[in-house]
């Protein structure tokens, strides 16, 4: 960190210049990512996100195509790569130069949806989701008008610079006009988007996201300020983020052991780490069902997961020795004492 950023932090401060702060505190964190310091980046990012923050609580628009997105305090880990370009996006934002529209894309799970959380926690803005389910209609002609309703309530927004508006899986509207198999209605929706975007106030902060870029209509994709892909995880990305997941859990079960290495072990068992979103959900889950005085039962239902997902009968006892499993971490994920480990691993006992 250069010294001119704690002198920026300590002048921004005193002047009260929120969105100035936020930037220089941003760059802060960029520069220990860069250097391999990610806690101490992701203390700072915790804190810009939990930050007492104001963000407008007696404005409620009436969005009839809309709904409104709790935000919360969680956050997804994510690669650097990934990291940087979320970084990006709010100096865009904050520098006001009209960048203003931006793409996800990426499979299920990859945090496309939990990164748009984590950008309007640090920006303070509302987050607005629009319901693909009241838009659509079978009616011909309707689903196009209520498309065009839904950027009139847009233009509406009393205070366009403190939302985001969200289309999650905008793939479900606006796919490939070309190969849509209903040429004319698709057609006619996804021209009138693409009309809508070219005049969007610059103000408004819109995010999209899919799941299917290849099926997207390529005159959408080129509306967009900027395209963010999420499919850029490493296995050591994976692993790491796994690790980062079970430190948040894990504080709340005061009874649960802490073995990082272990951990790591039996997450290694798999040929393919899923994505944060499910890796969450097989931790999380782990952690819950656990027997409350067993300290380590969590990890003995993690291995049990693990050996789900991958369609595996249980290893033995050699095979885990093999996988570089220590006496203590096979008593620990089996159950089986230590001595009748022993014994069976130098041939005194049959598997």
């Amino acid at each position: 960190m250069k010294k001119k950023n704690l002198i920026n932090l300590i002048r921004y401060h005193e002047e009260k210049n929120e969105a100035a702060f936020r930037t220089e505190a941003l760059e802060v964190a960029k520069y220990f990512y860069d250097t391999g310091d990610n806690l101490v980046a992701d203390y700072i990012m915790g804190l810009l996100s939990d930050a007492n923050v104001f963000i407008p609580q007696g404005e409620r628009f009436n969005l009839n195509f809309f709904q409104k997105v709790e935000i919360g305090n969680s956050r997804l880990p994510l690669p650097s790569d990934i990291t940087n370009d979320i970084y990006g996006i709010i100096n865009a934002v904050n520098h006001n130069v009209g960048i203003n529209k931006f793409l996800f894309e990426g499979p299920p799970g990859t945090g496309k949806t939990e990164s748009v959380k984590q950008i309007a926690r640090i920006l303070s803005r509302e987050l607005y989701s629009v319901d693909f389910s009241s838009i659509i209609d079978s009616k011909m002609g309707q689903t196009q008008k209520n498309m065009t309703e839904v950027f009139s309530e847009i233009k509406m927004l009393p205070n366009p610079d403190r939302v985001i508006i969200l289309f999650d899986e905008i793939d479900a509207i606006a796919m490939d006009r070309i190969n849509s198999r209903d040429i004319r209605e698709m057609g006619r929706v996804t021209s009138s988007i693409l009309k809508e975007l070219d005049n969007l106030d610059a103000r408004v902060l819109f995010v999209a996201t899919t799941n299917l870029y290849k099926n997207l209509d390529k005159a959408l994709t080129r509306r967009f300020d900027a395209i963010v892909n999420f499919d850029r995880y490493s296995r050591d990305d994976l692993l790491d983020i796994s690790e980062a997941i079970l430190n948040e859990y894990l504080p709340r079960f005061e009874k649960a052991g802490r073995d990082i290495k272990l951990f790591r072990k039996i997450m290694n068992l798999l040929t393919n780490i899923p994505y944060p979103g499910e890796l969450k959900n097989i931790i999380r889950t782990s952690l819950a069902f656990s027997e409350p005085n067993s300290e380590f039962d969590y990890l003995k239902r993690l291995y049990s997961a693990v050996l789900l997902q991958e369609k595996m009968k249980e290893l033995s006892i050699k095979e885990l020795k093999d996988k570089g499993f220590t006496v203590r971490d096979i008593e620990k994920i089996t159950g089986v004492p230590k001595s009748n480990i022993s014994r069976k691993l130098k041939g005194d006992g049959n598997e």
